[in-house]
């Protein structure tokens, strides 16, 4: 039981009760002090509170520790202090569990009072857990295995919400979309031909949204479907980079393909991590988007008679006969040397071109979804 439970007397009573024991007056410790005995007397009375000075006079005319009196100040602050808003501690709740203050900024909740705001987030999530936000549904696992963060679920229903928006596209056709890869390979050799890529998705009833990404989200793209006829494609575009763009579309397209993620979202994260541990479904999409990206035999080839010394001269007349732009290659053997570093400059800024023509959330842009 807290100490501020029970009825905490001002700290002037014990300075009372250590003048009763010495036989001193009032009188007796203003002197001591030196100071008025009428402010003395207040200060024993209750009406004055004890400074951080006084306690330090205090313990010198009593010979004990200042923190004993300063303590006893504390407490009785403490203790007759105003009772907080109650919602202060459900809103601490709320915000130690989700991104809540991001959501609010980016418009993706109205920014309400706390029991209001636990309704919201049920809405968002599409739980019925009431006043206690159900999160049973973070068993939802990453590329990774691992269990999805809150911040990593907001996102993926922030993606779900802007996607429903998109009335206009039809259903989604394997066919259409197996001869779009084509049409999306052709984009590959020029940055700005990639504002192309969400009308072509569209075309083959694939939803394309790109959302802003939450701070620690690591989020590269998610694939998921709304019914059997309508799968969508999120992208953060966590690394704004033309190899990085290309890779993670493939990546995607192929869950679609493959018809992962109808029964749960494919939540992918990290994916330039080339030594994570993936499952078969995750080893599939990544196996299709390094070869969309750079013939992987070509590439093999490429490197073995480059290696180590890779010019930008060699790159780009390989970029050229394989019809893509030289940031992808270099992208591609980043990976496969895991030297990093190697020619970034090519890797080419992309994602002010695709928002012109995407559904877009973030970055500036919020969609007309109804909070």
């Amino acid at each position: 039981m807290s100490v501020y439970e029970f009825e905490v007397p001002h700290p002037g009573e014990f300075i009372q009760e250590e003048l009763d024991a010495r036989g001193w007056a009032q009188l007796d410790l203003a002197y001591i002090l030196n100071m008025d005995e009428t402010a003395l007397n207040k200060l024993i009375k209750g009406k004055h509170g004890i400074s951080a000075d006084m306690a330090k006079a205090l313990a010198k005319a009593f010979d004990v520790d200042p923190d004993f009196f300063a303590n006893l100040q504390k407490i009785y602050d403490v203790a007759h202090a105003r009772e907080p808003d109650p919602s202060i501690e459900r809103r601490a709740k709320l915000q130690s569990v989700y991104p809540v203050r991001e959501m609010i900024r980016r418009g993706w909740l109205a920014d309400v009072d706390a029991t209001l705001m636990a309704a919201q987030l049920n809405r968002f999530f599409r739980t019925d857990g009431g006043d206690a936000v159900d999160i049973a549904h973070a068993a939802k696992k990453t590329n990774l295995g691992d269990p999805a963060t809150p911040t990593q679920l907001s996102w993926l229903y922030r993606v779900r919400q802007v996607a429903e928006i998109m009335v206009h596209v039809g259903p989604y056709s394997r066919p259409v979309l197996l001869d779009g890869m084509q049409r999306l390979r052709a984009l590959m050799g020029e940055p700005e031909e990639i504002r192309h890529v969400p009308r072509i998705l569209e075309e083959c009833g694939v939803r394309f949204v790109l959302v802003e990404g939450l701070p620690g989200g690591k989020i590269d793209g998610v694939c998921l479907w709304l019914d059997n006829k309508s799968p969508v494609i999120g992208m953060s575009t966590r690394f704004d980079r033309i190899d990085n763009f290309w890779f993670v579309l493939r990546h995607e397209c192929e869950h679609v393909l493959r018809e992962h993620g109808r029964e749960q979202e494919i939540i992918d994260v990290s994916l330039e991590d080339a030594d994570a541990a993936v499952g078969e479904e995750e080893k599939q999409a990544n196996d299709a988007a390094a070869e969309f990206c750079v013939p992987q035999d070509k590439l093999k080839s490429f490197i073995e008679r480059k290696s180590p010394l890779f010019s930008e001269r060699d790159i780009r007349a390989f970029a050229k006969v394989m019809g893509i732009h030289p940031g992808i290659v270099v992208g591609q053997i980043q990976k496969k040397t895991e030297r990093w570093e190697l020619l970034k400059r090519l890797q080419v800024k992309i994602r002010h071109i695709v928002t012109r023509t995407a559904m877009v959330d973030g970055w500036g842009h919020l969609p007309p979804v109804q909070v």
